[in-house]
């Protein structure tokens, strides 16, 4: 069996607070992109081991450690089922906040409740998904959420679909990274003057002045680069940009298709339209 996993973005992020957990309060909106997507192939096996491989982009991490081999074992800590053969062919870049693994971990988990048969409710898959990484219980669902706690607290809101329907998209990621520990290392939380769903229901020509990402600040002044493409972005027409997550991608979103040659060769580029 083939699936895709299709990448998100983040349509502002606040970090509202430090919990005694370590972790953090937040609140954001997931969107899914799904012209953006790895590909992954899941065959059984009847030996009852696993068997991992990957091609396309460079994962920066031993095979053992890939988040598409933890979801196999996720899966078989709850559920009775035999082994595997999974393929990773990456699309999506890391360290980029697209959500490019955690995506990975859904679709293992939705590729091996089909094959098992285990009839896996999006709410089951989620809480499996959620022992893997926090974004990843967005990816049970293709609708836009709302997500807050540390991200696994989600309320549908398809109005987004409609607010975005038919605009175009540019998604840019330079040849440079972000950890999540890197980025949360300049994170001082705060209360946003608005709740994120207000913002989010006004018109999109309104987003640049009020709908924030709050580890831009932090992760600008550690890759001056990015503010310097998200600029390049609006100069060229964008009515709304951002980095997505914790970096190091830029989304742009436009009218009209933004050029394709405004920046180097050497950075990863996905156009689309909504």
């Amino acid at each position: 069996m083939i699936y895709t996993a299709p990448c998100k973005i983040n349509l502002g992020l606040n970090i509202l607070r430090r919990r005694p957990d370590n972790y953090h309060d937040i609140e954001t909106a997931m969107f899914v992109v799904p012209t953006l997507c790895d590909v992954i192939e899941l065959l059984g096996r009847p030996s009852g081991t696993v068997e991992f491989s990957s091609g396309g982009i460079a994962v920066d991490c031993p095979p053992e450690d890939n988040l598409a081999l933890k979801a196999y074992h996720a899966v078989r800590a709850a559920h009775d089922i035999g082994g595997a053969l999974i393929h990773l062919h990456k699309n999506v870049p890391y360290g980029a906040g697209l959500g490019g693994g955690s995506s990975d971990v859904m679709t293992v988990i939705r590729a091996l409740s089909d094959h098992y048969a285990l009839g896996l409710s999006p709410d089951a898959m989620a809480s499996i998904g959620a022992t893997i990484g926090s974004d990843t219980p967005f990816f049970a669902h293709t609708s836009p959420m709302i997500c807050t706690g540390r991200g696994e607290i989600m309320s549908p809101a398809p109005w987004l679909a409609d607010t975005l329907r038919g605009l175009c998209l540019v998604i840019v990621k330079p040849p440079c990274g972000v950890s999540t520990a890197q980025a949360y290392a300049g994170i001082v939380p705060r209360q946003p003057a608005r709740p994120l769903a207000e913002v989010l229901h006004a018109p999109v020509d309104t987003w640049r002045e009020s709908l924030v990402n709050d580890f831009e600040e932090p992760v600008f002044a550690r890759l001056p680069i990015l503010a310097d493409i998200k600029s390049t972005l609006y100069d060229h027409g964008a009515i709304y940009a951002s980095m997505s997550g914790s970096g190091s991608a830029i989304f742009a979103i436009s009218h009209t298709p933004m050029p394709d040659n405004i920046f180097p060769d050497e950075y990863f580029t996905h156009h689309t339209v909504l």
